[in-house]
């Protein structure tokens, strides 16, 4: 693109770097602090057009720099104010002209003059300045920090599906979920259980396994229903075929456990489907009846698009970019029509939706009955498929033509494109945030805790324009006050703790906002280290305290193949080695070996071995452990598969195909599936749980 004719040289880029830095848009990024990337002009274009801006040309682009000034210079209030409890008046109020009269109508509709003493929530704030012009803003009244953990406590990590109980059709479900908790608070004193995103997944053939590209984040998905717990399965009349199905289960459940099979969600959902066809034929009770009527009034429009979704990808596929063109828009007399039509289905996937949230909420009081300080810490997805429910229902808050990714880093040069569509914060802001604060409202309806998947994406969030390579992208900024304000104030209400998922390359200050406003960061062993000094491994005591310490996570090794060097066989089997095999095993085995002489200096390893890292893998992973308790981490994470010694990954970033991501029981160091039955009576498990156990006590603290 040239400049031009009249135009000086460089007006043209100074003007598009002026106009996107007013929208948020980067147009260079510093990926180490001695480092600045510019991007690409064609990245900041995509991005203002994805934010209806058009900056296609030096008269466009000046046209609409000279709209956004006068905007900026002309509004008397931001789209959102935020005022924190106990600090001074927000600097979007007290730049306000003196004299300017101001209204508030509250959550609850009360009108009010003034911003004194109002209570917490999102209201309606309006200005009106001595010269007439009028502004009107969302004004989040928020606590000032988020709920902290009432003490210090350890708890379990695990991805529900591959907890599989005797009782459960082929994958974990939420009544394994609620008997794990109710074992570990009880018998070894846990604090919490943090499970995997449950939300709804795109349905097809084959669904899409991740946990992290759903339907919907505001809807749990029903394929972890126990169909046996819902009440109405007792009144279901057609008995033989249930039966039918509940033998079809026990074998999909043996081929797991007994055989050697994959967890298959596709075969599972097709069963508890059908079973639940048969189960919500039979009539609620009053109670019951009043407790769904109720449920579907809180959700409203959002439960009534969902189901709708649902009922149209039955007919239509999952994709709603290939329906009918009506179909398309959620608002349109077309899929009002279809709605009508379908109200059954619609209503069968709203029953689903409910009774989904309610045993949800019973896992999470079978955590708190067991005397669990947290209980359940589910996971929220950094965002959803651009062919499911969310995208379809929230078409208008989307970013039409972009996905959230990351830029190259250290670890992946080409960067990484998620497949996700970002929020416009835009259209975020002009709604008061709405979509975000009903998300959360919907979490924490069953969550003890919540842990943000890529926290810094109420920050920024990396946006590639589709067609593009990952590293043709640019950061877009949010309302980073707004959204943390939000999410203060909606934990609080719910009394829940927040995890924040901070690995890797995060933008100076962000960790420190984070912590300042009581959001607990994630620090895992293996990445704590002097980066800024000699590299060596972080003693325990310069660790941070406000996080979730872990010895490893879904996407990384299990420890017990980090310590053997298992994990470099496996990805040089399937050809995943940037360097030799023999490079990757010498860095690996030293890592390992740097750190247990650490653990074993400060007395961590009951018998240190004299072999090489992994010559007494039960062992050392009970000392990491010891090294956890030794920080003052808050909460302390325990990887349940590590007490099994099982070595597979759940998640091997890079792979597809190549490697079963997302659909592997929790199995033993050989590889043989442990049922939960099993699990908990493990000696290794058992004997990794005495860690936490406190000396001369009979439970591990809290």
């Amino acid at each position: 693109m040239t400049a031009a004719p009249d135009e000086p040289p460089g007006t043209h880029s100074a003007d598009l770097a002026r106009l996107a830095e007013l929208h948020g848009v980067a147009t260079s990024y510093r990926p180490a602090p001695d480092r600045t990337v510019q991007v690409p002009a064609s990245a900041v274009t995509a991005a203002l057009a994805a934010l209806g801006v058009d900056a296609t040309g030096p008269a466009a682009v000046r046209s609409a720099l000279t709209a956004r000034e006068h905007e900026l210079r002309e509004r008397l209030l931001p789209p959102t104010v935020v005022q924190w409890a106990g600090a001074q008046p927000s600097a979007a109020l007290t730049a306000l002209p003196a004299g300017t009269r101001l209204r508030v109508e509250t959550e609850d509709g009360e009108e009010r003059e003034g911003t004194a003493d109002l209570p917490l929530g999102v209201h309606r704030l309006t200005a009106t300045a001595p010269d007439g012009r009028t502004g009107e803003a969302y004004l989040v009244m928020a606590p000032d920090r988020l709920p902290a953990p009432s003490g210090r406590s350890h708890g379990l990590l695990v991805q529900l599906y591959s907890l599989l109980s005797r009782r459960s059709w082929g994958m974990g479900d939420l009544a394994d979920l609620a008997e794990l908790a109710g074992w570990a608070g009880r018998t070894a004193g846990a604090g919490f259980v943090q499970v995997n995103p449950l939300h709804a997944a795109v349905p097809g053939s084959p669904t899409d396994p991740s946990p992290y590209r759903p339907s919907s984040r505001r809807f749990p998905d029903p394929v972890h229903l126990r169909v046996e717990d819902v009440p109405e399965f007792a009144y279901a009349e057609d008995r033989e075929r249930l039966s039918g199905l509940l033998e079809r289960a026990a074998r999909l459940r043996a081929d797991v456990l007994d055989k050697g099979a994959l967890i298959d969600r596709d075969a599972v959902w097709e069963l508890k489907r059908e079973a639940l066809e048969l189960v919500l034929a039979a009539p609620l009770g009053p109670g019951r009846q009043a407790a769904y009527d109720a449920f579907r009034a809180a959700h409203g429009q959002a439960l009534d698009d969902h189901a709708t979704w649902c009922a149209l990808a039955e007919i239509h596929g999952s994709d709603w970019h290939r329906w009918p063109d009506g179909l398309r828009d959620p608002r349109s007399a077309a899929t009002a029509r279809a709605r009508a039509e379908l109200a059954d289905r619609v209503s069968f996937h709203a029953r689903l939706a409910w009774l989904t949230d309610g045993q949800l909420r019973t896992a999470q009081r079978a955590a708190r009955e067991a005397g669990m300080s947290v209980g359940i810490v589910h996971d929220l997805a950094v965002g959803v498929h651009p062919a499911g429910a969310d995208a379809w229902a929230q078409q208008d808050v989307f970013a039409a033509g972009m996905s959230v990714g990351a830029p190259p880093d250290a670890f992946n040069a080409r960067g990484q494109d998620w497949g996700l569509p970002p929020w416009r914060p835009d259209r975020l802001a002009a709604t008061g945030h709405a979509p975000y604060r009903d998300l959360l409202r919907a979490l924490f309806r069953y969550a003890g805790a919540l842990r943000i998947d890529h926290v810094m994406g109420l920050f920024r969030l990396w946006w590639v324009p589709q067609g593009n390579p990952p590293t043709e992208g640019t950061y877009v900024r949010y309302d980073a006050d707004a959204m943390l304000a939000i999410l203060a104030l909606e934990a609080a209400r719910a009394g829940a703790v927040v995890i924040g998922e901070d690995l890797g390359t995060v933008e100076p200050g962000v960790r420190e906002a984070l912590q300042r406003r009581g959001v607990l960061g994630t620090s895992v062993l293996w990445f704590e280290r002097d980066w800024e000094g000699d590299g060596h491994p972080l003693p325990p005591e310069r660790w941070r305290a406000d996080c979730l310490a872990t010895a490893t996570t879904h996407d990384l090794p299990p420890t017990a193949a980090r310590l053997t060097g298992d994990h470099v066989d496996l990805r040089d089997r399937l050809g995943l080695l940037t360097r030799s095999a023999a490079e990757e095993r010498a860095e690996a085995t030293a890592d390992a070996a740097e750190w247990l002489a650490l653990l074993g200096s400060l007395g961590l390893l009951d018998s240190p071995a004299a072999g090489p890292p992994g010559s007494d893998e039960e062992e050392e992973i009970r000392a990491v452990h010891r090294f956890l308790l030794r920080t003052p981490a808050r909460l302390i994470g325990v990887w349940l598969p590590d007490g099994l010694g099982d070595r597979r990954p759940q998640n091997l970033p890079g792979t597809w195909d190549q490697y079963p991501n997302w659909r592997l029981p929790i199995a033993d160091r050989d590889g043989r599936p442990v049922p939960l039955e099993d699990l908990v009576a493990s000696p290794r498990l058992r004997g990794l749980l005495e860690v936490f156990r406190p000396a001369g006590g009979d439970a591990p603290p809290r």
